[in-house]
């Protein structure tokens, strides 16, 4: 009974951890950080990160512009006038919208600075996403309003700049159940590795010989671990964290441990054999004559 309520507690305590855990990274993603002008005559700019595509170092970014007050026409459906919506030079293009004519959402593609996906799975990478605006020739107030749905990332954000126009310094960095997620295969690739070779000491001290379950269930473990790693999110190349602190090694002692049973497994059994037929061999010419 008490072993059960001991399992019960620590059930309870995990599943306690996890909720909060996942409650304030959903939290954290639903937040929208406003930034930039509140003059009633504005251009909002809903800017919304999609997707990280960390090898490239860019990310999606969907930007839906709404021209409100006298900037606006159609309950802010259309501009009144020619609008262009200017962004930093880390965003690959420019935005402009005709007069009078139904805005759209549209996705443009922003460039990350720093970090390296080797680091994976503990890189971050920077960037500045800024937006000013240009109605009918002439500069207007801007307003911008981000939030992250990239799941993988989690996004902070510092605000920056005066004036009219409205900028947002980003710093993107792995979600905590990424970073749990990792950690947890670490955790397992090591142990799987300490698993076989606690059984290959086991069959080589003991001298058991080719035992052929053992055997399978070593090599089953060397594939399955791989396939295990490709299972990690973000889909990391070879070479990074992940690999160089826990799957290169766990395989290589998997491999080494699976050629140290094979072998002492086939000398042990030879051994066996020679004793077995030593004996018949001897008593071979008695029984001849």
């Amino acid at each position: 009974m008490p072993a059960l309520l001991a399992i019960a507690a620590l059930i309870l305590t995990a599943v306690s951890v996890g909720s909060w855990l996942q409650y304030t990274e959903r939290e954290a993603n639903d937040t929208v950080h406003a930034v930039g002008s509140q003059a009633a005559d504005r251009v909002d700019v809903e800017a919304v990160v999609q997707g990280v595509d960390a090898a490239a170092r860019e990310l999606d970014l969907r930007v839906r512009v709404t021209p409100r007050g006298a900037f606006g026409e159609e309950a802010g459906t259309a501009p009144v006038a020619d609008l262009g919506l200017q962004t930093s030079t880390a965003t690959l293009d420019d935005l402009t919208f005709p007069a009078h004519e139904r805005l759209a959402p549209k996705n443009v593609q922003v460039a990350l600075t720093g970090g390296s996906i080797s680091d994976y799975p503990f890189d971050s990478y920077e960037t500045d996403i800024e937006f000013w605006a240009v109605l009918g020739g002439e500069q207007v107030p801007v307003r911008m309003h981000f939030s992250n749905n990239a799941t993988l990332f989690a996004a902070s954000t510092t605000s920056s700049g005066s004036g009219p126009e409205a900028v947002v310094a980003l710093r993107l960095s792995r979600s905590a159940s990424l970073l749990v997620f990792a950690v947890f295969m670490m955790a397992v690739m090591w142990a799987l590795a300490a698993s076989v070779l606690l059984g290959a000491w086991y069959l080589t001290s003991r001298g058991e010989g080719l035992v052929w379950p053992a055997l399978a269930w070593m090599a089953a473990t060397l594939f399955a671990l791989a396939a295990f790693r490709n299972t990690a999110p973000g889909t990391p190349p070879i070479g990074c964290v992940l690999d160089w602190f826990a799957f290169l090694w766990a395989e290589t002692v998997i491999a080494l441990c699976l050629i140290t049973v094979v072998t002492t497994g086939v000398r042990s059994a030879l051994r066996a054999a020679l004793r077995t037929d030593g004996p018949s061999a001897v008593q071979h010419p008695g029984r001849g004559s």
